[in-house]
């Protein structure tokens, strides 16, 4: 993990390629580097876009135009109007059942003014704004819908890549399938298979050669390769036929049953809609695990939810196939470099141009060729990490209903069966508790897996009764939820027990969930659960972070001596006289109690290896300054040294400090960490101190300490801070201008130090500057902008969820 940026372990490299070393840092992309990247960007999706919107068209049976124009839409009005930046919208193959569906029940232009009805549902959705409520939607059913879809698609269309015609349902396609393989069409079937050879060995070409062959893409390529293959063969096929667009057809008024045509309109609004924000949402994890320093922002859900539907709208009155977010033009986008929605509007702006002017070239296509990318699509959507996915969250149940119900109902009543089957599968789990006793090692053990109902409350209550009186217990509790029948049954049971000379530990509880306090300090609480000052612990409301927040419980202190006095018969307890002595021994008993026993594996193996730390973290004693906690840091991690106000005396120095200069050498040359980082922060104590210090004032132990911060204090005055500021904003005052200057000068006092010094010139090691504000909770990075030294803001789309 980074020692400056919170990230998990697996993200260090990339979040260190994001932040290069400090002095100077590269700037940032010039803006007409940032329209090169959308450029590039805008034609490779425009290469996948082409032959994948003529493939779905054909596998809907629409008109092939109506790809083209869904393309053309998506690419201008959702990329305008949406809010997700980099996601490429057009004809989804996640959308192919359903409008071939609609289109054998409806007729052509009826489905066109189904999409337009869908949406006018989804700006009506996006208005409401409950785009967030979308995600809620289990993910084995989305991916089991998906799933299902894609198995319709590749079995419908292994029909035309054999040389026959599908039929209308997946039953019908198996039960036609042998006399198909019968009659094959030998040029089809030729075609196809090179098309998918061509489509899977292309992106596996190794080496500097497969490195060029793979900035053209596998899609283009295969359906190119496959046309002149056919071509120079002189293949009799059906191929694209792309009739004038003068006799394009439009929308038409709908006709059918009310309840149809709003059930119609119901599924492709739910599958547009489900689709899009899914992809608006994996199109930002995307863009954020990009390296290097741009970064875009977030997609608005609501905003995206409208540009789709205004882009249906469009789509449907021009007589286009219904739009979606679509998966493999936005990963393309992302991995190409776009950098805003200019990269997705010139791909809509290159649709319009194809399709006016390279119609003799598409009507070269061979249909098998697009038959069998769009099966290669289909297939593509049932993805063995998805099934390794839900299988691990024991939801394949859900997945499998769904599938199974798309496939053979349809993609509504699929979906409606795989939503009831999960409420079936939470009912379950949430009734299903296993509570188990057993005897060791002297104390009693009871072990509740699942969750704490009233259901649960008699098998509770039958099992604790296991428990003899005067004994040790242990209650483990392996679940996220106690309901309040279930927490007063192991209240009382606990109340009762101690009473009886008996000691309960409680583990595994979520925070919230408050028992009485075990005894851990004073051997036992009398009955009713209270401590010795006589609160009652079922009045404490502790929270996660009560083990570092300085008040705690803000419980009354009793007085020393008399029956008030804290301890047992034999006297007082060490460290419990005062609050600080007893909060700090509670803090530990909290630690040995709750965290120990998820830590002591870890800490085992780090007693046995030794340490090694990647990170050296050079910061302020402050109290308010939790390095573990902003750097989400934990044991063997980080290498830290804390001093008040962050010095590093540099090296030489009449009387310097060889305590820092120990820690530095010892983190670089012995431990070989791999960066350091300088923290300062707001409201420091000692900066405060050196601008209201005197000439003349006492040689203190502290004055004589912050003597090294006396160069961060000359930069401050000769305008050396002026330039060294938070991004967006000045700095509060004097004392946050003197912070932020401190880190940079500390960091220039670190430069001089030999190990660093050879180190740096080996690349052996990066330097780092942060600041952090106490009260806004935000780090600030160093990092240069425009010539000037600034410190950005950390945000949570830099560390990609």
């Amino acid at each position: 993990m980074s020692a400056c940026v919170p990230a998990r372990a697996d993200d260090s490299d990339r979040i260190e390629r994001a932040h290069p070393p400090h002095s100077p840092p590269p700037a940032g992309p010039r803006r007409f580097r940032v329209a090169g990247a959308d450029v590039s960007a805008s034609i490779a999706v425009f290469l996948i876009a082409l032959p994948l919107s003529l493939g779905i068209a054909l596998a809907t049976g629409a008109p092939l135009q109506a790809g083209l124009v869904a393309a053309a839409v998506g690419g201008l009005v959702a990329g305008r109007l949406g809010g997700s930046a980099l996601q490429v919208s057009g004809p989804a193959a996640g959308l192919t059942v359903v409008t071939a569906d609609l289109i054998q029940l409806y007729g052509w232009r009826t489905t066109c003014a189904i999409t337009v009805l869908a949406g006018l549902a989804q700006l009506g959705l996006g208005c409401l704004r409950v785009a967030r409520g979308a995600l809620a939607v289990s993910p084995a059913i989305v991916h089991g819908m998906l799933a299902g879809i894609g198995v319709t698609i590749a079995v419908a269309q292994l029909h035309i890549v054999l040389g026959g015609t599908p039929q209308s349902s997946v039953p019908d396609n198996l039960r036609a399938l042998p006399a198909q393989l019968a009659n094959l069409h030998p040029a089809a079937l030729s075609v196809s298979v090179l098309t998918l050879s061509l489509l899977l060995l292309w992106p596996r070409v190794p080496g500097r050669a497969g490195r060029v062959c793979r900035m053209v893409p596998a899609a283009l390529v295969a359906v190119a390769g496959a046309t002149a293959m056919a071509a120079a063969a002189g293949l009799v096929l059906p191929k694209v036929d792309l009739p004038s667009w003068r006799n394009h057809a439009l929308a038409g008024l709908p006709e059918g049953p009310v309840l149809g045509l709003a059930a119609a309109v119901l599924t492709t609004t739910l599958v547009c809609s489900v689709q899009s924000l899914l992809g608006a949402v994996a199109v930002d994890k995307l863009a954020a695990a990009r390296p290097g320093p741009t970064h875009v922002g977030r997609s608005d859900l609501d905003r995206e939810l409208l540009g789709q539907g205004a882009a249906n709208i469009v789509s449907g009155s021009l007589g286009g196939l219904p739009v979606a977010g679509v998966a493999v033009r936005s990963s393309a986008n992302v991995r190409a470099g776009a950098v805003s929605r200019n990269s997705t509007m010139l791909h809509g702006v290159l649709v319009v141009i194809a399709a006016l002017l390279m119609v003799p070239v598409l009507e070269l296509i061979p249909l098998a060729s697009l038959a069998a990318l769009v099966m290669a699509v289909g297939i593509q959507m049932v993805s063995l990490h998805h099934i390794r996915t839900v299988t691990r969250h024991r939801e394949v149940l859900v997945y499998a209903v769904t599938t199974l119900g798309v496939v053979s109902l349809g993609v509504l009543e699929g979906v409606a069966l795989g939503i009831a089957v999960a409420v079936g599968v939470a009912l379950h789990r949430l009734t299903r508790t296993r509570i188990t006793h057993e005897e060791k090692e002297g104390a009693h053990h009871v072990h509740v897996r699942g969750q704490l109902t009233f259901l649960a409350v008699p098998r509770l209550s039958r099992t604790l009764h296991l428990v003899p009186q005067g004994t040790d217990a242990v209650v483990a509790l392996d679940g996220s939820f106690m309901d309040h029948a279930a927490y007063e049954t192991l209240q009382d049971w606990q109340s009762t027990h101690i009473a009886r000379g008996g000691t309960v530990e409680i583990t595994g509880r979520r925070a919230g969930v408050r028992i009485a306090e075990p005894a851990v300090l004073t051997g036992h609480h009398p009955a009713g659960g209270t401590d010795e000052a006589g609160a009652s612990d079922a009045d404490c409301r502790c929270r996660p972070w009560t083990a570092w927040r300085n008040h705690q419980c803000d419980r009354p202190q009793p007085s020393p001596g008399g029956d008030g006095r804290p301890g047992t018969a034999g006297g007082s307890e060490p460290g419990r006289s005062g609050t600080g002595g007893h909060d700090l021994v509670r803090g530990i008993s909290a630690f040995q109690r709750n965290t120990a026993p998820l830590v002591r594996g870890e800490l085992a193996r780090l007693a046995r290896e030794g340490q090694q730390p990647t990170h050296l973290f050079l910061t302020c004693a402050d109290s308010r300054l939790v390095t573990s906690m902003i750097t989400s840091s934990g044991p063997g991690d980080l290498f830290v040294v804390r001093n008040v106000g962050n010095l590093v005396p540099p090296p030489g120095e009449e009387s310097g400090d060889d305590s820092v200069a120990a820690a530095i050498e010892y983190a670089v040359e012995v431990l070989a960490v791999r960066s350091i980082t300088v923290c300062g922060h707001s409201g420091c104590g000692a900066m405060q101190a050196l601008l209201g210090s005197e000439p003349s004032g006492a040689r203190t132990p502290l004055r004589r300490w912050l003597r090294h911060g006396l160069p961060s204090l000359e930069r401050l005055r000769d305008g050396g801070g002026s330039w060294s500021r938070p991004a967006g904003r000045a700095p509060a005052d004097a004392v946050e201008e003197l912070c932020l200057a401190n880190v940079v000068q500390q960091l220039e006092h670190l430069r001089a130090h030999e190990a660093v010094a050879r180190a740096l010139k080996n690349g052996a090691l990066e330097l780092h500057g942060l600041y952090f504000h106490v009260g806004e909770a935000q780090a600030y990075l160093l990092t240069e902008r425009d010539g000037r030294t600034v410190f950005e803001r950390v945000r949570a789309v830099d560390l990609a969820v």
